[in-house]
């Protein structure tokens, strides 16, 4: 209910006052990893960066301050945070706690997550089988199905990033999301080429290509969490970037008021979905307005 009033507010401040602030925080709780993914170098930390109880409480209430009213905490991978008996949910409650209104994790479902009580919950899936197994090592594929089946979370989604290696599994992804009884949604975005992974990154010709195919499956009913306004941005990234919406709070305790892409500097060849989604929000296209109403406040 209060999420109901604020979002209106927040919106108006935004809109009509140019007052930039934050909506969503993004916490990286550590590095610490138990995958090599061939799109992140995390794994090579030798001594990863993992925030203390304390670290994570002083910057959640920094965020709540800044006006952050939703958290998602990552990695890493989130779940293998611990500090004494202190756990993920321990953090969940501390900043329902601090007063946000929903927490959200991202995981890699590797580890059995039962009994989350995360409000929704993000797996990534990279393809189906041998694609996820080719970017994430083998038998990653296996495990997730099976993690997100012994979950039974009731707000558990699924997020796909497209790559030049697995694009090609995009239309059977979208299929295995809807047919999935334990998958509520999927939300597809593009490999966004941080120094290192430029490979992966998917020229234009074909993004457009990969986009035009999901919104013919969203308009045909599937359970897609992009809106069409949104996502026909992403053909060109040529909008302006909203990206402050979020702030983030790095595994190292660095805090940045908005993307860490924007200090990589490619913003130009981004691959975030919500970049297009914040842009059709501000340009108040409906049907985006629809999906980000159905997103906050399920």
């Amino acid at each position: 209910m209060k999420s109901f009033f604020y979002l209106p507010w927040w919106f108006f401040q935004a809109k009509f006052l140019g007052k930039e602030k934050p909506l969503q925080t993004v916490l990286f709780v550590s590095d610490q990893c138990n995958l090599r993914c061939k799109h992140c170098s995390v794994y090579q930390l030798k001594n990863p960066h993992i925030q203390s109880y304390d670290r994570i409480k002083e910057e959640l209430e920094y965020s709540y301050r800044l006006g952050s009213r939703f958290v998602d905490f990552e990695g890493g991978e989130p779940t293998l945070w611990r500090e004494g008996t202190e756990d993920l949910n321990s953090l969940i409650r501390l900043s329902k706690k601090i007063g946000f209104y929903t927490a959200t994790i991202t995981t890699n479902a590797q580890l059995p997550f039962t009994g989350s009580e995360a409000d929704s919950i993000w797996v990534s899936l990279d393809g189906i089988g041998a694609y996820h197994d080719e970017i994430r090592g083998e038998g990653t594929f296996d495990r997730l199905v099976k993690n997100i089946a012994s979950a039974r979370h009731p707000h558990l989604s699924v997020n796909m990033v497209i790559n030049s290696k697995n694009y090609a599994s995009v239309e059977e992804t979208i299929e295995f999301a809807r047919n999935n009884p334990h998958i509520q949604s999927i939300s597809l975005n593009f490999h966004t080429p941080y120094p290192g992974t430029e490979d992966l990154f998917l020229d234009w010709p074909q993004r457009s290509e990969v986009i035009d195919l999901i919104i013919w499956k969203k308009k045909a009913g599937y359970p897609i969490m992009n809106s069409v306004s949104g996502l026909k941005l992403m053909k060109n990234n040529r909008f302006k970037k909203q990206c402050w919406v979020s702030n983030f709070i790095l595994p190292d305790g660095t805090r940045l008021p908005e993307c860490p892409g924007k200090t990589t500097g490619i913003c130009d060849h981004c691959g975030f979905a919500m970049a297009g989604e914040m842009n059709s929000v501000f340009n108040l296209k409906l049907d985006t307005l629809m999906a980000g109403m159905h997103l906050r406040m399920q």
